[in-house]
């Protein structure tokens, strides 16, 4: 069985966020076949796309990166799952508060348009809050069908919403 690597970008807006972070990580860890390669700075970060009665609930990011035998899709639903025991729910209204989320960012060099995954993540490069802590960890990666470093994408980017390392 083939190993890849996956990055992931996990955030939390809702109670102990920290707790909330530090048990996904556990919960990702404790995935077949899966074990932890690196982790970034957690950060604080403003809200992006919230309904306005959210917009005050700040988030706390990080960006974890796994290798695993598990293939996309199967890491896919794994993900979703330990979501859903988190408490996620997914409506009409998108980007609501919530314990957790977790984003594949990226899954090898996988480039990947499929109802129930895109890969790499379609809004990760002009993300601060995803690019900010991937860059303490890879400031060279290039994700799949692009040629700039995660370096370049984040300089490129306007300095607002805030992001601001806590821990």
């Amino acid at each position: 069985m083939r190993t890849h690597e996956a990055i992931l970008s996990l955030g939390s807006n809702q109670g102990d966020r920290l707790a909330w972070l530090k048990q996904a990580g556990l919960e990702l860890l404790a995935l077949p076949d899966t074990r932890c390669v690196a982790v970034s700075s957690v950060y604080e970060t403003e809200p992006v796309g919230v309904p306005p009665e959210f917009a005050g609930q700040l988030f706390l990011n990080c960006v974890v990166i796994v290798s695993t035998r598990l293939t996309p899709e199967s890491f896919s639903t794994a993900i979703h799952a330990i979501e859903d025991r988190f408490g996620r729910t997914r409506g009409d209204t998108p980007n609501l508060p919530r314990a957790i989320d977790i984003d594949i960012v990226a899954f090898d060099d996988l480039c990947s348009a499929t109802p129930s995954l895109t890969l790499p993540h379609p809004r990760a490069r002009a993300r601060r809050f995803v690019l900010q802590p991937l860059a303490d960890l890879r400031p060279d990666f290039v994700f799949p069908g692009d040629t700039k470093t995660v370096s370049d994408l984040l300089s490129a980017l306007p300095p607002d919403p805030r992001v601001s390392r806590i821990a």
